[in-house]
């Protein structure tokens, strides 16, 4: 099963994961973090491909990708989707 976990106290708000999500399911939440920043939630989770695009494109490493119950920790191991 792929899960998309996200760390709420560690995103800045940047949006950059709702931006470049393939399969469009991400949207900044309402709600704000510790911070007063707004951070991403899974709009429909089960068309959640886990190809790693938000966790690539996160600059402060607020995103974790577990795809088929490995945990991918490298950004060079997710799917490029530009190709």
């Amino acid at each position: 099963m792929n899960k998309v976990h996200f760390d709420k106290h560690r995103c800045k708000g940047c949006g950059m994961c709702v931006l470049f999500c393939p399969q469009k399911i991400l949207r900044m939440s309402a709600g704000l973090n510790d911070q007063g920043f707004p951070y991403p939630e899974l709009t429909d989770p089960d068309r959640c491909t886990a190809c790693g695009m938000c966790f690539r494109m996160c600059p402060d490493c607020a995103i974790q990708v577990d795809k088929d119950g490995v945990k991918i920790k490298d950004k060079k191991e997710t799917t490029d989707v530009t190709k």
